[in-house]
């Protein structure tokens, strides 16, 4: 495995690259990025991403993978100033401004993302805070090579505290998407760990799966080995790395639940980003040390190879025993339905 020292300015990236890979077989050169949100500061997050991607493409990345929230940001030891029965004048001012911070999708920087992708030609896998309306959502964005939007996953089940700052996504917004680099598709954080929702990707046949995530904790690491073997896919995970220093200070944001507030170079997310083979094998990461570009060489034919030990909705389902149905449509709280006058009528 090499390590390649990036230029990028900053702290050092590196991208940890794992070669070797059967050259009769489709091989796909991924990254997954390991930084931190300009917390509320969306144009400059933006700018971060493209110098970023820049250096993933020049490194030859194919797909690049962002973690979750990178847009518009994980508000990390926020309670929004919210108790069961109330909430404080200071946290809906903290929701306006996270609010400010979130994006239209569609929008102008959906369409900068976009451009983006085409500009480096990468498939780019984007995790953001979408603005529809008043409503925020976590969600990822998917676009092409070509610089064409493919569609969006919202997260369907927010965790804890996070149910009070985001909406909840439904079953229209969990695709699979048939590129000329394989079957990409993608859940956040948690999510990760619901057996049907993950099932529901199965069925569509994914074969790189991307995991954007807040969890930088040991034990995540297990998920990802587990959904790897499970789904005979490959798992891509991208998590912020970010210090204290990385959010505003005090007194305009506070860390709430530590004993004292975290001293600026403190870190508050570890990162632990990593790349898992459809065997179990890491490819590349975890990383702890910093912000990073983790990339690896994925030799789409080991998915056929895991297969033939176990396809979790192939040979090895019992459909007669054990089915999953999924509902799609889009659940909107409010329908319109108009008659056109029929021809002749009054």
């Amino acid at each position: 495995m090499a390590l390649i020292p990036s230029s990028a300015a900053g702290s050092p990236l590196i991208a940890e690259v794992e070669m070797g890979a059967d050259p009769s077989s489709t091989v796909v050169r991924a990254t997954v990025v390991q930084a931190s949100t300009v917390f509320y500061d969306t144009p400059a997050t933006l700018d971060k991403a493209e110098r970023l991607i820049a250096e993933a493409a020049s490194y030859g990345a194919q797909l690049v993978v962002f973690p979750e929230a990178f847009i518009g940001g994980y508000p990390r030891g926020s309670t929004f100033g919210v108790t069961i029965g109330s909430r404080t004048a200071k946290g809906k001012e903290e929701f306006r401004k996270y609010h400010a911070s979130a994006i239209d999708v569609p929008g102008p920087e959906m369409d900068r993302l976009a451009a983006l992708a085409g500009k480096y030609k990468i498939f780019l896998v984007m995790g953001v805070i979408e603005r529809a309306g008043y409503t925020l959502y976590c969600t990822i964005l998917f676009f092409d090579s070509q610089g064409q939007y493919l569609g969006k996953h919202r997260k369907l089940m927010p965790t804890a505290l996070e149910r009070i700052i985001w909406g909840f996504g439904d079953g229209s917004t969990i695709p699979v998407y048939e590129t000329p680099i394989g079957k990409i598709g993608a859940l956040i954080c948690w999510e990760n760990k619901m057996p049907l929702l993950r099932t529901a990707l199965y069925g569509k046949g994914i074969e790189i799966y991307c995991a954007p995530t807040a969890d930088s904790r040991d034990v995540w690491q297990a998920s990802m080995t587990h959904i790897a073997l499970e789904g005979g896919c490959f798992v891509l995970s991208a998590n912020q790395f970010c210090r204290r220093k990385d959010y505003p200070p005090p007194p305009e944001y506070v860390f709430s639940g530590a004993e004292e507030e975290p001293s600026p170079d403190c870190v508050v997310c570890a990162g632990g980003s990593v790349i898992i083979s459809p065997s179990g094998q890491v490819l590349a990461g975890p990383n702890y040390e910093g912000e990073a570009l983790i990339s690896a060489d994925l030799d789409l034919a080991e998915i056929v190879r895991a297969k033939f030990d176990f396809d979790v909705v192939g040979h090895y389902s019992r459909p007669e025993v054990l089915s999953l149905t999924v509902n799609d449509h889009p659940q909107n709280p409010v329908s319109f339905t108009s008659a056109e006058k029929i021809e002749g009528q009054k």
